[in-house]
């Protein structure tokens, strides 16, 4: 009796089901878009944490989650509801804002022109957290990279540690003009508490603070006369700028604290060749050198006396220089000043120059067009890209590793479609590369909010020489100039 006392026990146990308790998801976003999210993209086999390797990476079960954005970069940008993705792939109203195909969810309705509003209204005031958190808030001690994109009058930021757009900021005075007001060159002054910009396409220096983002000062520069103010070089007391007008062959002394400018030129007086381009200042700060990018020679110009400038021809071992142009695009010292660099763009050279005597010291072949320069001074390495170079099969472009000892190219190093702007974040050892992506490039992921097709960065590792093969975020039109916020 016992026995079978003991069976029937067992049997109702057993037979007992038991509902395992499942923590709900605490995903941080706001009420009326968390519903949104859960109930049409964070679900099973889509972009949640399980998923989202097959789904572009993108996991947006959180708030959180939601920042780290995809294989092809942030989908979020607070504020920027004309720069989200996430609003680009659930819309499907061309009235409302941008359309891109195939619409999310996947297989699925769209989400309701309510629904859509809410996200788009959510981000358009900063994409809060349930507690009205805004992601990436202002740190001074935040690195940042700023980028430049030369067709839509915006620079990106982006956060160095997660690598993703942080914020798009309107720069120039008319932002959103056709055409262009075209932000050519991003500087970050040497106190790191200031990005300045320099306009292809606009008689202005815009100065920002590297905390808030937000426009510091607008100074007028050329004197009233119209150029075409493609770079900007910076004095190493943060205290000043010079612009440099590849039309018209003048440079802007700009004052940063007065908020003023003086502009000089053109250079050369006889207005021969006088397409001024490249920048740099020597060790002193005393004299600038610039490079007449439709020659074969540079000019040296002090501060202090811009009349007395010198010309120095760059190409002395060949025939005259006024008939053979080297095309000279940047210039830069090495580390100690001891030597500069030059690429000569149509010549596909880098050139080396005793920088007390203008001597050459050595011609360095690298690959085709080459033209900016990025320094990584604790390797003894300079990384140049050629935004036209073929050395890669069904690639155009490069990036050349020299060593500034030996003076020899070191590495080709494969990074993306025409890349232009470089810069070194000497902190994480990396190389950070703009790939204009402008003329027969591959198709980017999706469509920009301005006219013209998005260009990408590039990440190349110092140690390894390397490019990331993990790396690969969309920009806006024209990335062209880079600069990191230490």
């Amino acid at each position: 009796m016992r026995k079978i006392a003991a069976l029937l026990l067992l049997s109702l146990t057993c037979g007992c089901k038991y509902d395992v308790y499942e923590e709900p998801l605490v995903t941080n976003y706001p009420d009326n878009v968390s519903k949104i999210m859960t109930d049409n993209c964070a679900t099973s086999g889509c972009h949640n944490a399980t998923s989202k390797d097959g789904a572009a990476g993108l996991d947006l079960s959180t708030w959180d989650a939601m920042f780290n954005g995809t294989n092809n970069g942030a989908v979020t940008i607070p504020y920027r509801d004309d720069f989200s993705t996430l609003l680009y792939f659930t819309n499907v109203d061309s009235t409302l804002g941008l359309v891109v195909q195939p619409t999310m969810p996947a297989n699925g309705n769209p989400i309701s022109t309510a629904d859509y509003k809410v996200l788009r209204d959510w981000i358009k005031n900063g994409a809060p957290s349930k507690d009205g958190a805004i992601k990436f808030p202002e740190l001074a001690s935040r690195k940042k990279y700023y980028v430049s994109n030369q067709g839509c009058d915006v620079v990106s930021i982006f956060d160095a540690e997660k690598k993703v757009v942080m914020r798009m900021v309107d720069v120039g005075a008319n932002p959103g003009a056709t055409p262009p007001e075209s932000p050519h060159n991003v500087k970050i002054t040497a106190d790191g508490k200031y990005w300045v910009v320099a306009f292809l396409n606009s008689d202005i220096v815009q100065m920002y603070s590297t905390v808030t983002d937000q426009l510091v000062k607008t100074i007028p520069i050329g004197n009233g006369i119209a150029g075409g103010w493609n770079t900007i070089s910076l004095s190493k007391d943060s205290k000043y700028g010079y612009a440099v007008d590849y039309n018209g062959g003048r440079v802007a002394f700009v004052d940063f604290d007065a908020g003023t400018s003086q502009t000089y030129g053109p250079f050369p007086s006889t207005g021969a060749a006088n397409n001024l381009h490249g920048s740099a200042l020597n060790a002193t700060d005393d004299t600038l050198y610039v490079t007449y990018q439709e020659s074969s020679k540079l000019v040296k110009i002090p501060i202090a006396s811009p009349g007395d400038y010198e010309d120095v021809n760059l190409n002395p071992i060949g025939p005259d220089f006024s008939s053979v142009a080297l095309k000279p695009h940047e210039v830069i010292f090495s580390p100690d000043y001891s030597k500069y660099f030059v690429t000569c763009q149509d010549v596909n050279q880098v050139r080396v120059f005793d920088a007390h005597t203008d001597q050459l010291l050595k011609v360095i072949p690298v690959g085709i067009y080459p033209l900016e320069f990025g320094m990584a001074a604790d390797q003894n390495l300079l990384f140049v890209t050629n935004m036209e170079d073929t050395y890669f099969p069904n690639m155009r472009g490069s990036v050349s590793a020299i060593d500034i000892v030996n003076l020899t190219e070191v590495k080709r190093i494969i990074v993306g479609w025409q890349p232009h702007g470089i810069a070194v974040d000497p902190d994480k050892k990396i190389v950070i590369v703009a790939n204009r992506n402008f003329t027969g490039g591959p198709a980017p992921h999706h469509a920009a909010s301005c006219a013209g097709k998005n260009g990408y960065l590039s990440i190349i590792n110092i140690t390894t020489l390397e490019k990331d093969p993990y790396f690969k975020p969309e920009m806006s039109v024209d990335p062209y100039s880079v600069a990191v916020k230490r």
